[in-house]
């Protein structure tokens, strides 16, 4: 039996140590809506639910109490860097953050999330969320997710001495599940359309703490999205605010995390704007643009073959839509070619991207190529290496006579010499 939550209250949680200023969780479906800080919501706001739309909750902080040199220090790895708004972090980090941000020309800059320790931008996501599961006292998490979610969840929970489930899919990457397995995760390959269902029981019966999704529309955990804020934080630092910032989206949650980010940049008086922000997904699918294209919270639309498995998701949730509107972005579709030749220019420059990756820079190219221009620099994030793609690993080398005919046959084919 799921327990009843919290009713709403209007009085702050008393402060949490480690220095954070986090206070309660504000609905995304009524902002006049509270609820205490603890224990974390996944399953959304009880009280704005409709049948169609579960809308999620994020933490509010006493904004009022964040130190005035806070922007001012040097970034650096560790998201206690920026402990103040973040929720508490009871569980020891891998020194994820202070990705680089990296030059692609012509105003253009890729904010490299393979730096991360499990290398990708979940372990932003997945530092806050395992220090749930910490400070409930949770035996361990649990996580559907085929890829950089798993993985990412495995690694903080083994980091946090708690156990973790991974309902995976069938088809994960073998690279993906022999990740996960070194971390002791115990992997259960179902089934899309059983990984929630499942997910909710290993939840209500073992007591193991969520970190991804429990609803028909996406509301995912509380604490996640606060994370990818850091993400904005890191860019202001080394660049300021861009003109626009354009990013992968499955569920949404970094889109969103980044565009609070710059958000509380504003709201704090650091900066005057916010980006415009844009969600980059598989044209097979797309549940954030056809929100944003029908008015409605969200959406739950069919999803069709794409390699972007990552990212190829069904469901859709309100923060994507709140960060595209509140920014005056756009949803974007990207095709499996575009992703294709963004992966590829990516790896001209020194960047192995995973495919669902490239969807950012995907995502710019299809808009320059519109003729739209941008009056200031743009970034888009590049969330994970390469490695995690279907395929990985599976092409041998033919071996070459080492003889010098059959070398410079090889390398003229390849344009040398």
């Amino acid at each position: 039996m799921t327990a009843t939550p919290p009713a709403p209250t209007a009085a702050p949680t008393p402060r949490n140590h480690g220095g954070s200023l986090a206070r309660s969780q504000r609905s995304l479906g009524d902002p006049g809506l509270e609820y205490p800080l603890w224990p974390p919501l996944p399953r959304g706001c009880p009280r704005t639910r409709t049948a169609l739309t579960d809308f999620p909750l994020e933490v509010d902080y006493a904004y009022e109490d964040t130190p005035a040199d806070l922007f001012d220090a040097p970034v650096r790895g560790g998201l206690e860097r920026w402990a103040p708004l973040l929720p508490p972090l009871e569980a020891p980090g891998l020194g994820e953050g202070a990705t680089p941000l990296l030059s692609f020309g012509d105003g253009v800059w890729i904010k490299d999330e393979s730096q991360n320790p499990t290398w990708s931008h979940k372990d932003r996501l997945n530092r806050v969320t395992v220090g749930a599961a910490v400070h409930e006292g949770a035996p361990g998490i649990a996580v559907a997710s085929s890829g950089n979610h798993g993985a990412s969840a495995a690694a903080y929970a083994a980091r946090a001495g708690l156990r973790c489930v991974v309902l995976a899919s069938a088809g994960a990457p073998p690279a993906v599940v022999s990740f996960l397995r070194a971390y002791g995760a115990v992997v259960l390959p179902v089934p899309a359309a059983d990984r929630w269902p499942l997910l909710n029981e290993i939840t209500d019966r073992l007591g193991f703490h969520p970190v991804s999704n429990l609803t028909r529309t996406h509301t995912g955990h509380p604490f996640g999205a606060e994370g990818y804020k850091t993400i904005a934080y890191e860019i202001h630092a080394e660049l300021g605010v861009p003109a626009a910032v354009f990013v992968p989206s499955g569920y949404a949650e970094l889109l969103f995390g980044v565009w609070k980010g710059f958000a509380e940049l504003r709201r704090l008086g650091v900066t005057d704007r916010v980006p415009r922000m844009f969600g980059c997904e598989p044209a097979a699918g797309g549940p954030l643009a056809e929100a944003v294209r029908t008015g409605t919270p969200a959406a739950v639309v069919p999803v069709g073959p794409t390699d972007a498995y990552a990212i190829d998701c069904a469901a859709g949730g309100h923060r994507g839509v709140r960060a595209v509107l509140d920014s005056r972005g756009a949803a974007l579709l990207v095709t499996d070619a575009e992703l294709t030749g963004a992966q590829r220019a990516l790896a001209g420059q020194g960047l192995w991207a995973e495919l669902s990756a490239a969807a950012g820079l995907a995502g710019l190219r299809q808009r320059l190529a519109a003729g739209e221009e941008f009056d200031g620099p743009v970034v888009c994030v590049s969330t994970s290496g390469g490695f995690k793609d279907r395929g990985v690993g599976e092409t041998s080398l033919a071996p070459v006579t080492p003889e010098w005919d059959a070398v410079s046959r090889v390398l003229k084919e390849a344009g040398i010499g």
